[in-house]
């Protein structure tokens, strides 16, 4: 396993960071916005809102190599999400249980879970790694 700096692993700690900060953007964006419907029954916003989730989560994780840097941006978005989609006391909802609302929610959440499972594993467990056999020899021979 290879050994990081201590400004190397500063440095990575503050892009995943940033990476959650990005996702409760886009929750906030796309929570104020995705119920702009083009006629008087479909919900445009909420629709592309899932292809700019999927990419950009999908992006994040090709750019950490890892599906942790997919996963801070979706963590960030459901955060934000989910807090949205709850009654307040006055009765106030910015994520409304209609049809903008579902497709926003059902459609965002299939969207990070493929982007994090499409995204590249940066190692770690065997499992994850997708080799099943014993590791390769190393150069000394052992």
């Amino acid at each position: 396993m290879e050994q990081r700096s201590h400004a190397e692993s500063a440095l990575a700690g503050a892009a995943y960071g940033m990476l959650v900060v990005l996702g409760v953007v886009l929750g906030v964006v796309g929570g104020f916005t995705h119920a702009w419907y083009i006629g008087a029954s479909f919900p445009a916003a909420a629709i592309g809102w899932v292809p700019v989730l999927f990419g950009l989560c999908f992006l994040a994780g090709r750019m950490m190599r890892s599906k942790l840097g997919a996963s801070a941006v979706a963590i960030g978005w459901l955060l934000v999400s989910m807090v949205f989609s709850l009654k307040r006391a006055a009765g106030d909802l910015v994520i409304a249980g209609d049809i903008a609302g579902f497709v926003y929610l059902y459609g965002g959440l299939v969207a990070v879970v493929v982007a994090v499972l499409l995204s590249p594993s940066s190692g770690g467990s065997w499992l994850m790694r997708g080799s099943y056999g014993p590791p390769p020899p190393t150069p000394d021979g052992s």
